[in-house]
């Protein structure tokens, strides 16, 4: 049983090491074939990944935002309830 968790843990090393090198390895062939890594990929992955999004009308986030507010303030409504009903109660037990 020990030497099943030694061998797991150790293979858990293992794989961690081989990504390392797999990434340092990739970066490097990056950087020779001249591709951009790091933050100047990462923002022109942003850039192209935000022109997929589909944004809502706003007339449908008009409505939506109505709609969350309408359910806080049912919210704080129950809330203010259960509070004062809870408060009223703790008067009459306590005198």
């Amino acid at each position: 049983m020990a030497d099943a968790k030694k061998n797991s843990k150790k293979s858990i090393v293992a794989q961690a090491e081989a990504k390392a090198n797999k990434m340092a390895n990739d970066r490097e062939k990056a950087k020779k074939s001249g591709k951009k890594t790091g933050l100047a990929k990462y923002f022109k992955d942003l850039k192209s990944e935000i022109k997929k999004v589909t944004w809502p009308s706003f007339k449908k986030v008009r409505n939506n935002t109505f709609v969350v507010l309408v359910g806080m303030c049912a919210s704080a409504i129950v809330i203010f309830g259960i509070d004062s009903a809870l408060t009223a109660l703790m008067k009459l037990v306590n005198g």
